[in-house]
């Protein structure tokens, strides 16, 4: 096992010997915002690009593979999360940044440059194990840069009763309306970049802008030195990896590649139940599990867990298949198609903006799950009655209220965890919630399309959603149809998941910190 020692103590130590709001503290903050930008964007920006990709590498059979074009970066993501944890936790979270930042960009690369669908997908497996740890490795940082600047300034924060700052995060606060914005805007930058430059582009400009990053937090950013020695759990690591590959793939290829009854699905079904249960006596029994079990214990976490994840399905439903039928019903070019988001960024950045005052208000993090969760259900529930002649205002505005509800969502369910978390463990639980999170939206990907085709392979005129483009007449209105009503069952479904999640939400404490 690997394990490392460290001194002085967290709370003794400076982050680079500058007061805080210095140049530095304030450079380190701009490259977090930045990496979680490039997060954001890179794990949604394939989606309205998907019609390119798939006329370049797969015009025959690539629309059907499309979710798992989008699934393989999210399962590689999934699979390292809780790795990334406690790497955090035992290395410090500058040193995993970095790594995480550098096979990123490597794994962009080498989609840039793959010629056919199989590549690519293998490819943004490998983008995806840098990315997992982006997003969450850099709400760590931030968040220790948040403690670093209390500690340099010698401020007292009106606390709760195990110590913490109620209100959460500013830095991460900020952190959360970039990935919103981010979130939204990610379709519309990819549809731009692939009609006018190049789907490959799409991933190679990644690259100047995360080589900058890089080099400037190797210079920049630092943290707080670590005392305590940690064992890595590289057997439960390989385990949550093994489970979370035999779910998803029992997802993609259940019912399409193989029937459910078939030898491989119910091979893969006992597989990922025997990964699950073999990781969780791991965990049970690990000297430092990486998902410690008793973070499970706290009411907030295991809520925080779940309405995580839920989320992370129903916003895979909400828009990956909504970018698709523009594209594919509409007749809308990817880069108009992307436009549609706007207003869903524009309610994220909004609410974003204004939580501080609310919160301010008096407004409860509950609070803002509870809301963020009611928007939200209304927006997937009016997406629902779209067919194929809807006042495109309508999907607008469908979209505006999904940003409402998202961006009470976005950072406040992570904050809520990282409040709660103990803060020796501040890094699983950070990676634990994202680990939720991207196995919810793989799940989704994974879930949705299959529904999507199986709902249209009944309805349609024959053959699968890929040869709608080459059908005219009666017979293309006849799979337009399809196609919507198997869109609609989509976003009833992603409904339905959102509901859960608002009655999950409802049973949070209403205080920020109390488990």
């Amino acid at each position: 096992m690997l394990e490392t020692k460290t001194a002085p103590a967290p709370q003794e130590s400076t982050a680079a010997g500058q007061p805080a709001g210095t140049r530095g503290t304030t450079i380190a903050v701009a490259l977090c915002i930045v990496t979680i930008l490039l997060a954001v964007l890179d794990s949604n920006i394939v989606s309205s690009a998907t019609v390119p990709i798939v006329r370049d590498l797969d015009p025959v059979h690539g629309v059907d593979r499309i979710p798992w074009l989008i699934a393989a970066y999210q399962l590689a993501a999934t699979a390292a999360l809780p790795l990334y944890g406690k790497l955090c936790d035992s290395l410090g979270a500058k040193k995993i940044f970095i790594g995480a930042l550098a096979t990123f960009l490597t794994g962009s690369a080498l989609c840039g440059m793959a010629q056919s669908m199989g590549e690519l997908i293998a490819a943004r497996a490998f983008q995806g194990i840098g990315g997992g740890g982006l997003m969450s490795v850099t709400m760590v940082v931030l968040r220790q840069l948040g403690a670093t600047d209390e500690a340099k300034q010698g401020e007292t924060k009106e606390s709760d009763d195990k110590g913490k700052p109620k209100g959460g995060d500013k830095k991460g606060n900020i952190g959360g309306i970039i990935a919103g914005a981010g979130m939204a805007l990610g379709p519309w930058l990819g549809g731009a970049l692939a009609d006018h430059a190049g789907w490959r582009w799409i991933f190679y400009v990644n690259l100047p802008v995360g080589i900058a990053v890089l080099t400037a937090a190797i210079l920049v950013v630092k943290l707080p030195a670590h005392t305590t020695r940690h064992r890595i759990d590289f057997l439960g690591a390989g385990l949550a990896a093994a489970f979370s590959t035999a779910l998803l793939l029992v997802t993609e290829w259940g019912g399409e590649d193989y029937a459910w009854t078939s030898p491989t699905i119910i091979g893969l079904s006992l597989a990922a139940v025997a990964a699950l249960g073999l990781f969780l006596r791991r965990q049970a029994t690990a000297a430092e599990p990486i998902l410690p079990l008793s973070l499970f214990s706290l009411r907030t976490m295991r809520y925080g867990f779940a309405i995580q994840g839920l989320v992370g399905v129903a916003m895979m439903g909400s828009i990956v298949y909504v970018m698709i039928y523009l594209q594919v019903v509409r007749g809308i070019a990817a880069t108009s198609a992307g436009l549609f988001l706007v207003p869903m960024a524009i309610g994220m950045t909004v609410v974003g903006l204004l939580s501080g005052s609310l919160a301010a208000a008096g407004w409860s993090q509950k609070t803002f799950v509870v809301s963020g969760t009611v928007f939200a259900s209304a927006a997937l529930a009016l997406l629902t009655t779209l067919d194929t002649d809807t006042g495109l205002w309508t999907l607008r505005g469908a979209m505006l209220l999904m940003g409402i509800g998202f961006g009470q969502l976005i950072g406040q369910l992570i904050q809520l965890v990282q409040d709660t978390a103990p803060p020796s463990q501040l890094g699983v639980a950070t990676t634990g919630v994202r680990f939720f999170q991207t196995l919810g939206t793989a799940l989704g990907a994974s879930l949705f399309g299959a529904v999507l085709s199986r709902v249209y392979a009944a309805n349609g005129p024959g053959g699968s959603t890929s040869d709608i483009a080459g059908l005219t007449g009666s017979a293309r209105r006849q799979a337009l149809d399809a196609f919507v009503s198997s869109a609609d069952v989509v976003f009833a479904c992603a409904t339905g998941v959102m509901v859960l999640a608002l009655i999950l939400a409802t049973r949070l404490p209403g205080t920020r910190t109390k488990a």
